[in-house]
């Protein structure tokens, strides 16, 4: 007769089992899109105010700071379009979302219980999803119309004018909202893991996306190659 434990994995086990949730193209289009953001933040906030400019030194002075800044968007509103493709139809909203937003006293105490179970994404995921997809598309466009060094002569200057205002809102605003993402990552312990090695623990999985974890368990295993005959 086997012994209980070899049929019951313990409570370590579970929490120790890795549960896959991001591809190895979906990390490198995540790290390429935070890096680009990064860069973008930086160098706009150097052309934004005086006592800032000398941050322009880390590209190589201001007018190379002020070629590659629109560029560095360009890359960024592609490189966030493979993330929006590959993600939006698991961010859209659902009664789920509504009912842990009601909760959210219980989602700041760390009380999963009082929560409703949930898919991939939670309800302030989600917002922070479509909030950073709102500030890029406000940051391309506004960028595009103060891009004198090509679209100069297709705007007014009026319209410039409102250009630069909304670019710097769509610019704070993308920026607090990443750091939001960011310190989220780091309070929910174990976050930062799916996005570094592309897996969670099943007990992460089980604590905060407990509907996401029941349909991973429940798709069928892909098959094992067959052993070569000996």
């Amino acid at each position: 007769m086997s012994h209980p434990s070899m049929n019951h994995p313990s409570e370590a086990q579970v929490e120790k089992h890795a549960v896959s949730r991001y591809s190895g193209g979906a990390r490198l289009n995540h790290w390429i899109t935070a890096v680009t953001l990064i860069l973008l933040a930086i160098s706009g906030l150097s052309l934004f105010t005086p006592s800032l400019f000398w941050l322009t030194g880390l590209f190589g002075g201001g007018a190379l700071t002020r070629e590659i800044h629109p560029w560095l968007g360009v890359l960024l509103f592609f490189s966030f379009m493979g993330l929006f493709l590959r993600f939006w139809k698991l961010n859209l909203w659902n009664r789920d979302d509504t009912a842990w937003m009601k909760n959210i006293d219980a989602v700041a105490k760390g009380d999963e219980e009082k929560l409703p179970e949930v898919g991939k994404y939670n309800a302030g995921q989600k917002l922070v999803f479509w909030g950073m997809s709102l500030s890029i598309i406000a940051l391309i466009t506004s960028g595009i119309v103060i891009w004198d060094k090509y679209f100069y002569q297709f705007t007014t200057i009026d319209q410039k004018r409102w250009a630069v205002l909304i670019h710097a809102v769509a610019a704070v605003g993308a920026i607090t909202i990443w750091i939001v993402h960011v310190y989220a990552a780091i309070w929910v312990r174990g976050t930062i893991r799916a996005m570094t090695q592309g897996s969670v623990t099943a007990g992460w999985a089980y604590r905060h996306h407990r509907k996401w974890l029941r349909q991973e368990a429940r798709k069928p295993e892909a098959p094992r190659p067959a052993q070569p005959a000996e």
